[in-house]
């Protein structure tokens, strides 16, 4: 069993940027991670996803502005934003399964419960 708890959400201007944390409460190695969205009103969307080594995966609404990364000595993954849209508001969440990456992200067996990025324009 991983719990994930998301953080670094907030409100922030078009062309910002935020990095979202989501701390893992066991050992992460071994387990592909990813992010996912979810708007109002909107279908959930997978955003990215990694697994223990180089592998990285990206929808193509945020390629080359978000970075997904871990740090697996402190059970971390991490997502880094850039060049924010208004159309980048959502509920992210971030998510977990073991072995090698299946897509969407927000079909893994573990979960967070989201925090809220808002872009103004």
């Amino acid at each position: 069993q991983v719990e994930l708890v998301e953080s670094g959400g907030g409100s922030v201007q078009a062309g910002g940027s935020l990095t979202l944390s989501c701390a893992a409460s066991g050992y992460i190695y071994g387990y592909c991670m990813g992010w996912f969205r979810q708007a109002p009103g909107k279908e959930r969307e997978g955003i990215a996803s990694g697994d223990s080594n180089v592998f990285r995966y990206y929808v193509d609404s945020v390629k080359g502005r978000f970075t997904i990364s871990r740090d697996n000595a402190k059970n971390t993954l991490y997502l880094q934003m850039n060049s924010l849209k208004p159309e980048d508001t959502a509920m992210y969440y971030c998510a977990a399964e073991r072995g090698a990456c299946t897509w969407p992200p927000y079909e893994y067996p573990y979960r967070g419960q989201g925090t809220q990025v808002t872009v103004s324009s």
